[in-house]
């Protein structure tokens, strides 16, 4: 089925599907239709699901995060358990990055070009996983994953403020500090394959972090607010995870964190 002309159509076209091979090719010809400009973009566009949202398969079952499973990089199976969990965040990634793009009007074209880089290099991160994952024997939906991410994106589903805040610049921004560890954990368990995949991994989060950063405080000067302490109210109301160190400072920096962020992070 050919994808729809107007980019945000396109991509709620896209978050619809629920094969995840179908949707990374979905979101591969979304990205090249629009560097060829042959899609429009319209903010003003009323757009409905004819679906449920997210598109998503059967598998994984989704349980609750303490349910997913130790990860010992002792054993193939463990390691294909870490590569899993990294598949489905990178999964859920690319459904938020789709659900950022449609469901928010009345943004500057840039926001929805943004979004779009977003969800491609997230698509391109799960395929890489995906097919790593096959060379230890195993497929996505092999293992349990949980739905922490997707939930906070179905809170601030009402405002793009609150979006930006909380799941770019919160919940994506903590896999800059636990990336490298992971990585570490496998170079030493000698799965050299996984651990250039989350080096790209690092490399991409940066700057849709940054995204998320840039959008978050354009909507704050755009409402005349002040960004610290309207983060901090933000996160009280939409009821955010408390972040926990260690931080990746340097990784945070480069992401947009001011000064004043990263002084309270330390």
């Amino acid at each position: 089925m050919a994808l729809p002309t107007e980019l945000r159509a396109g991509a709620l076209a896209s978050l619809l599907e629920t094969d995840p091979a179908a949707k990374t090719r979905m979101v591969a010809e979304l990205a090249e239709l629009h560097r060829k400009g042959d899609v429009q973009v319209s903010n003003t566009a009323s757009l409905h699901p004819a679906g449920a949202i997210p598109g998503r398969p059967d598998k994984p079952e989704l349980v609750p995060p303490r349910l997913v499973g130790r990860r010992s990089m002792a054993t193939n199976e463990g390691r294909a358990m870490l590569v899993h969990a990294l598949a489905h965040i990178e999964f859920n990634a690319v459904n938020l990055a789709l659900d950022a793009l449609w469901r928010f009007p009345g943004m500057p074209h840039d926001y929805y070009s943004d979004w779009l880089r977003v969800a491609r290099e997230e698509a391109c991160h799960f395929a890489l996983l995906s097919n790593h994952l096959a060379t230890l024997g195993y497929a996505y939906g092999d293992f349990p994953g949980h739905d922490s991410l997707w939930e906070m994106v179905g809170k601030t589903s009402g405002d793009v403020l609150a979006r930006m805040a909380l799941v770019p610049r919160t919940l994506e921004a903590r896999g800059l500090d636990a990336i490298p560890p992971l990585r570490a954990k496998l170079a030493q368990a000698g799965d050299q394959a996984a651990a250039q995949i989350l080096d790209i991994l690092l490399r991409d989060e940066e700057g849709h972090v940054e995204i998320g950063n840039r959008w978050y405080l354009y909507l704050c000067a755009e409402r005349g607010l002040e960004p610290v302490s309207t983060y901090d109210e933000l996160t009280v109301r939409y009821k955010a995870p408390v972040l926990k160190g260690p931080f990746n400072l340097e990784a945070r920096r480069r992401a947009g964190f001011s000064e004043a962020e990263l002084a309270r992070l330390a």
